[in-house]
């Protein structure tokens, strides 16, 4: 199945496609610059795959949680591209993603292990997940949320207590808040920061095909971000959105 797939739900811009098997992908760190990068970025990766937009057989996207501008972004250009292609699209946890990449480029490989993905949210929350990895697979166990990290930190301490399993941690949540810091350090049950701090498209590509397989994709009409929050972020730090 070949699929194209975006992102821009955070500080990173990233494109990436699926042909035949070969995977083409463009990472870039550009806060504020989604809207003009993003394009000309699809534009290089059909270029460089000798492909066309209307021989894939499906789109997918970073549907959040994420920014509010940088969701948008994402979404309303999905949108366009499956207006005019007829192609369907499936919407990918820009959370699970972390959390794939992760579990694909772990050093050890384990029976289960959890991976915990906290992305800073700004006004003193995060967008929180944790998954179960098992093998190749990687299972949501505590669904995504936005909350304070004394909260999460008690979801944390529940899900060890739980499986007993060794744990990952990624995302940009750790570094922005001394609570999460203190918490991984002190943790016996934190074996590494994986060093996945941001959402790339290319390890949106398998949750998208998996989409696919279970007839879980939308129309271009029905594309649905995912905010988790209903309010905006008015101050915002310099250089990001």
């Amino acid at each position: 199945m070949n699929i194209l797939a975006i992102d821009t739900a955070t500080e990173a811009c990233s494109v990436a496609l699926i042909v035949d098997n070969t995977v083409f992908s463009h990472f870039e760190v550009c806060p504020q610059q989604h809207s003009q990068r993003l394009l000309p970025m699809i534009d290089s990766i059909l270029k460089e795959s000798e492909v066309e937009l209307s021989s894939l057989d499906m789109l997918a996207f970073g549907r959040g949680p994420g920014s509010f501008t940088g969701v948008r972004i994402a979404t309303g250009m999905i949108q366009g591209l499956a207006l005019g292609t007829g192609l369907k699209v499936a919407g990918v946890s820009t959370l699970k993603a972390m959390a794939v990449e992760v579990a694909k480029h772990a050093d050890e490989k384990v029976e289960e292990r959890l991976i915990a993905v906290a992305s800073d949210a700004r006004m003193g929350e995060v967008y929180f997940s944790v998954y179960k990895q098992m093998g190749t697979t990687v299972e949501e166990v505590i669904s995504e949320r936005v909350c304070p990290p004394k909260q999460a930190i008690e979801q944390l301490e529940i899900a060890i207590q739980s499986t007993n399993s060794e744990m990952l941690i990624a995302g940009t949540g750790w570094s922005a808040y001394d609570d999460l810091h203190a918490w991984a350090e002190s943790s016996r049950s934190v074996k590494a920061n994986a060093d996945v701090t941001l959402p790339n498209a290319k390890y949106m590509l398998d949750d998208a095909k998996a989409a696919a397989d279970k007839n879980l994709t939308a129309h271009a009409s029905n594309v649905e971000p995912v905010y988790l929050r209903d309010k905006v972020t008015w101050k915002k730090l310099p250089g990001r959105e």
